[in-house]
């Protein structure tokens, strides 16, 4: 019987949180089952793009933060 595997696991095997007999079994599966592949493959993009992703706070957060700052006697760093 051959397990099935979630986009759970997915995530699971792309984060490396698998025991290395699951691993085994995901890498099979990957190599028969071109959906899953496909999947995997988005995941991994996906993963790359956020991982470009640069945030930065607005202006007014900034001063927001700052003002309550100071008004609480905070050190500044």
């Amino acid at each position: 019987m051959t397990k099935q595997f979630t986009p759970n696991d997915l995530v699971r095997y792309i984060y490396q949180e698998m025991s290395e007999g699951e691993n085994e079994l995901l890498v099979q599966a990957l190599h028969q089952d071109e959906s899953m592949m496909e999947e995997y493959l988005q995941m991994l993009s996906a993963i790359e793009k956020l991982d470009q992703i640069i945030l930065h706070p607005s202006e007014k957060v900034v001063k927001a933060i700052l003002k309550k700052a100071k008004s609480t006697g905070l050190e500044r760093v």
